[in-house]
């Protein structure tokens, strides 16, 4: 499913406002998802929060210490579409 983010712009508090290449595009709130810790801990600091990018080859944000979110849960969580996993052949 993956879809890469395009272009992301941080808003009030832990939100983003989100644009995928499919068009689809929406704001997510990110601090029921974060838990502040580990690579994710400056991300409590709403100024270090608002410096969030779009990194093109990795098609998803990223932050100055190289924080990063999966763009797949990204997309789910914004356009409510479920992510699908292909079972596993054995």
């Amino acid at each position: 499913m993956l879809k890469d983010v395009v272009a992301a712009m941080p808003l009030e508090g832990h939100k983003i406002h989100l644009c995928f290449e499919d068009g689809a595009e929406g704001v997510i709130d990110l601090a029921p998802q974060l838990s502040f810790r580990g690579v994710f801990e400056p991300l409590k600091d709403l100024a270090y929060f608002r410096q969030v990018r779009v990194d093109p080859d990795l098609g998803t944000v990223v932050w100055p210490n190289g924080a990063d979110l999966d763009p797949d849960v990204l997309y789910s969580r914004v356009t409510g579409t479920p992510i699908v996993c292909d079972p596993v052949e054995g």
